[in-house]
């Protein structure tokens, strides 16, 4: 089979390319292909830390520089960017268009449960490649099987596995090293994280960056009411999402369960970062020590003092102090979270995230 040529491929992305569903401060600017962070010999990509939940798609078909994607982690507003190869390969004979990524990178801007799938990512790391589902069953592709990839060269690629990719269009995920292999094209798209920023601001900003060759697509998905569980259930919860479920019914009724999920991602990753934080906040809910003294209990059958390590006292805790904020209400939510974290930035980003969560487990 003739091989295309990268610059042939690159039919990606544009018409068409629809929202993608949902770090700390940082930039990942360098293109996939050109990362460190996937050293020769990796087998894995590392444990999940959390979600970046991105609002603004950047396409660029001849790609992003290395100072524009600089720029672009410099705009006014922008807490986060990550950038992708890319281009329209062959995969077993089938045309789909493909990202190039550093999965280290890469996942936490994927849906939760496609971030989570540490599978997956070590398959990637290892250099397979991973699709969405509908190109999985279309093809019938069985993990641990080579196929024939087509880019600027053939590569046999072995099978991954498959995970919704989040981003309409696209079809596939290799590495960094197979992207290179492959001739993708470098930093042809970019996921711009601004939860602070007006969109038509950011817009602006952004376009002054790339030109008026790039694409431009707002990812904030659309607001929608988001699931209240009245029900709190019975026993101990055995789940960070059964917890974020019973603690919300039980202790402050109103409150959607996905607002304290929310949290819970943006601030600890689920508890895989328990601090201290650079301001001494602590545990799964990340309170500083003074706000625990007045509002940490013990819960779900914890015993001794209200521990702010332990989520099952910290989650409920921070459900009280929401509740208090007045979170038991639509009218009082963005207020209460401003009040657990006074800065705008972070209300929309804890609201888009909780979109995502009712979305995903509603």
């Amino acid at each position: 089979m003739r091989a295309l040529g990268a610059s042939a491929a690159v039919v990606l992305l544009l018409a068409g390319t629809a929202a993608m569903r949902p770090a700390p401060t940082g930039v990942s600017t360098a293109s996939a292909s050109q990362s460190a962070s996937i050293k020769a010999g990796a087998t894995t990509s590392g444990s999940f830390r959390k979600i970046i939940s991105p609002d603004l798609l950047v396409i660029e078909p001849s790609g992003l520089s290395a100072r524009q994607l600089a720029r672009l982690a410099a705009a006014a507003g922008v807490r986060q960017v990550v950038s992708a190869d890319g281009a329209a390969i062959k995969i077993n004979g089938h045309r789909v268009n493909v990202l190039g990524v550093n999965p280290e990178q890469f996942r936490s801007w994927t849906p939760l449960a496609t971030a989570t799938d540490q599978r997956l990512w070590t398959a990637l790391g290892q250099g397979r490649f991973v699709t969405a589902p509908a190109l999985a069953r279309q093809q019938k592709l069985h993990r641990g099987t080579a196929y024939q990839v087509t880019g600027a060269r053939q590569e046999q690629l072995t099978f991954g596995g498959s995970a919704p990719l989040g981003i309409s269009n696209i079809d596939a995920l290799v590495s960094s090293r197979a992207s290179a292999r492959l001739g993708l094209v470098p930093g042809v798209l970019a996921l711009v994280s601004a939860p602070g920023a007006g969109m038509a601001r950011l817009t602006k900003a952004v376009r002054r960056i790339t030109g008026q060759s790039a694409t431009l697509i707002s990812l904030r998905p659309g607001q929608q009411r988001l699931p209240v569980d009245h029900t709190p259930g019975s026993g101990r919860p055995s789940t960070y999402l059964q917890l974020f479920q019973a603690s919300a019914a039980r202790y402050c009724p109103g409150l959607s369960w996905t607002v304290l999920a929310a949290i819970g991602q943006i601030e600890s990753g689920d508890g895989s970062n328990m601090g201290p934080s650079s301001a001494g906040a602590l545990g799964p809910m990340q309170f500083l020590p003074s706000t625990w003294r007045e509002w940490g209990i013990t819960a779900f059958g914890e015993t001794g003092s209200a521990n702010i390590m332990d989520p099952f006292d910290a989650v409920p805790a921070a459900a009280r102090l929401l509740c208090a904020a007045g979170a038991g209400s639509a009218g009082g939510l963005r207020g209460a979270i401003f009040a657990y974290n006074h800065a705008t930035w972070y209300v929309n980003e804890v609201l888009g995230l909780a979109q995502e969560y009712a979305r995903d487990y509603g």
